[in-house]
């Protein structure tokens, strides 16, 4: 995988992270997390996807998760069996001395994104969709069941996924389609009950003077979630919400509880209900909304008061 490290360097130099398509070097986004910006660098003949990820203050800690990463990147795809895009890591220090870091993928075909394709299938294509997202991430519980020493977790939403092979223009899911997961640059890997990630540099888009608190209350079970399938699963359908496709939650969640009782019986998952589904996902939406505005509120100081460079994209109201 060929990256150009000048152009990321030039691309530090100039880029605004309140528009980030508007700097000097072109870009175009295609999608954003809590710390993360990920976009394509226009007219780039290698077509990657880089996801941006300005949370590390020294080599040690970027040494670690690079380690995290590729060997969370190697178990999914050599021993859980799920399908990934190429990837590859970036990083350098900037003209400040600060660890600019990138996690590399190559880039899919945006329209065949979960989250895009829900909006183009027929409901019954999404719920097939949807039952073959379940069986990727029975691979992934599978892998942990049968090993005492390795735990995986994994954010089983639907816009981790992509279809493999898909045609806009005929838009279609069957028993045979193949999936692509996207999200692996949070390595979610525990050897011996020990995150391999080092789990608090989450924490960094959080203003400073939040960040015990949140580390008190919030992370460990935040971070624990993802190695939980059953609530992976609640996520995963809850999603539905704000990807404004509510009114397939009900027959989604007789999916998932078929699944669990008929080709994971061996889990011993309860059944998942409506009422768990629409608590956790209002839970989950108000604690977005706070959290926003409370780095909003934190960049308006930085930026506007101390003059400072705020790191991390926020992205405007987002529609729920």
């Amino acid at each position: 995988m060929k990256i150009n490290i000048d152009l990321l360097r030039e691309l530090e130099q100039s880029i605004d992270i309140f528009h980030p398509e508007k700097g000097k070097i072109p870009i175009k986004m295609l999608g954003f997390g809590e710390i993360s910006l990920v976009f394509k660098i226009l007219d780039d003949s290698e077509h990657l996807a880089y996801k941006r990820i300005p949370i590390f203050d020294n080599e040690h800690q970027v040494k670690r998760h690079i380690w995290a990463y590729r060997e969370y990147n190697k178990l999914l795809k050599e021993r859980v069996g799920l399908n990934l895009p190429d990837y590859d890591v970036a990083w350098f220090k900037d003209q400040e001395g600060k660890i600019q870091f990138y996690c590399v993928q190559k880039k899919i075909n945006s329209d065949s994104v979960g989250n895009r394709v829900i909006h183009v299938l027929k409901n019954d294509e999404i719920k097939t969709l949807v039952l073959l997202v379940m069986r990727e991430l029975k691979k992934v519980w599978g892998f942990s069941k049968k090993n005492s020493v390795i735990d995986l977790g994994l954010d089983g939403q639907i816009s981790n996924f992509a279809i493999i092979n898909y045609d806009p223009n005929n838009p279609k899911v069957n028993l045979d389609t193949k999936l692509y997961y996207l999200d692996t640059s949070t390595p979610m890997i525990r050897v011996n009950g020990i995150e391999a990630m080092e789990a608090v540099l989450f924490l960094k888009s959080a203003p400073s003077f939040l960040r015990w608190l949140l580390k008190a209350l919030f992370l460990e079970e935040t971070v624990g979630r993802y190695y939980e399938w059953r609530k992976v699963t609640i996520d995963l359908i809850a999603n539905f919400f704000k990807e404004q496709r509510p009114e397939l939650i009900p027959s989604l969640i007789r999916l998932v509880n078929k699944f669990f009782r008929e080709e994971a019986p061996e889990f011993e998952i309860e059944p998942i209900t409506f009422e768990e589904v629409q608590k956790y996902y209002k839970s989950d939406k108000n604690i977005w909304v706070i959290f926003q505005s409370v780095r909003k509120f934190d960049r308006y100081l930085k930026t506007k008061v101390f003059k400072k460079k705020y790191d991390f994209y926020l992205p405007e109201k987002i529609k729920r």
